[in-house]
Formats: C-alpha cells, sequence, structure tokens
C-alpha cells in the first residue's frame, strides 16, 4: 500500500512538472505585438475630430490583445463620451483574426454585431463586422513599421458601397 502511495505521488509530480512546463500557444506573426503599449488616437470618427486614449496589452496567457480606448472628450456626467474594450486574437483552425469589440455606445447588450473576422494582407487587418439588420461595417488597422504607428479606417456600408465613418490615427506615446 504505501508503495502504492509514492508511485501515485510520483506520478503526480512529474504530471503537474510537465503541465508548468508546456510551451504557450505559437502565433502565426508577431503583428499584433505592435500593437501594446499605450497610444494616442487622433483624427475624425463620424465627422468629427477626436482624440483618444488607448491602452493595449497581452492577456490571458498572451492569446488576446486588449485594447482600452477613452476618448477625451466628457459627457454631462463627466465620463468620458465614448469608451471600449476590445480584444483581437488569431483563431488557427480558420487561420483568421477574431475581434470582440464592446463599447459604451452599444446599449449594454451584447451581440453578434460586436463580433468581427478579420483577414490579414501584408501589414493590414481587415475586420468585418455584421449586423443584425444585415449591414456591414468594416475596420482595417493598417500598421506603418517606418513610423511605428497605426491607423484605422472605419467604413460603413450603404447599397453595397462603402462610406466613410472614421480616419483615425494611433500614435505610441514615448516616455
Amino acid at each position: 500500500m504505501k508503495m502504492m502511495v509514492s508511485v501515485l505521488a510520483l506520478a503526480l509530480v512529474v504530471s503537474s512538472a510537465a503541465l508548468g512546463q508546456q510551451t504557450p500557444p505559437t502565433r502565426p506573426d508577431a503583428l499584433l505585438d505592435h500593437m501594446t503599449g499605450a497610444w494616442t488616437l487622433q483624427g475624425t470618427l463620424a465627422g468629427h475630430e477626436t482624440m483618444h486614449d488607448v491602452e493595449a496589452d497581452w492577456v490571458l496567457n498572451h492569446e488576446y490583445v486588449r485594447l482600452h480606448e477613452t476618448s477625451r472628450e466628457k459627457n454631462a456626467q463627466g465620463q468620458p463620451a465614448y469608451e471600449a474594450i476590445v480584444f483581437l486574437a488569431w483563431d488557427e483552425p480558420t487561420s483568421e483574426y477574431k475581434c470582440l469589440w464592446l463599447d459604451s455606445t452599444s446599449g449594454g447588450g451584447l451581440s453578434s454585431q460586436g463580433i468581427a473576422h478579420g483577414k490579414r494582407n501584408g501589414d493590414e487587418i481587415l475586420f468585418l463586422f455584421k449586423g443584425a439588420d444585415g449591414s456591414n461595417f468594416y475596420t482595417t488597422f493598417i500598421y506603418d513599421k517606418s513610423s511605428d504607428t497605426w491607423r484605422w479606417v472605419m467604413e460603413g456600408e450603404d447599397h453595397g458601397k462603402r462610406t466613410p465613418f472614421g480616419r483615425v490615427k494611433l500614435t505610441k506615446n514615448r516616455g
């Protein structure tokens, strides 16, 4: 009996050590690594000049990049006029990026409209968000290696034609 307990204890120790040494999941590229950090977002959204702060970091075992976007403009209650938490990830089985966009304009409901699929083309990822009414919304993240900046191009769709919604640039905060 004592021998059996010793063997079981040894097996537990070995299996625990093996689990602790598992390698993190692999990613197809390091493009999302360039998204992490503290950023200032500036540009036009819905026809208005805007400035937001964006914090981005890897979370949940380095599987997701979490963006926290907060507008500098305040509402009547003194809170940010816009706030979003966005998760970006690579989905190996489908060979595409996934995006979950939660923001303060959605009315508090979690719906499939905040979920997008994205394909990479060079240093760009084009995400397609599908509305419940059949509409499409496109958000393209474009990384510029030479300046270490990102551009986000956002477009709605009207009768099959893309219409501009937003053009913003993210510049990394230095210092």
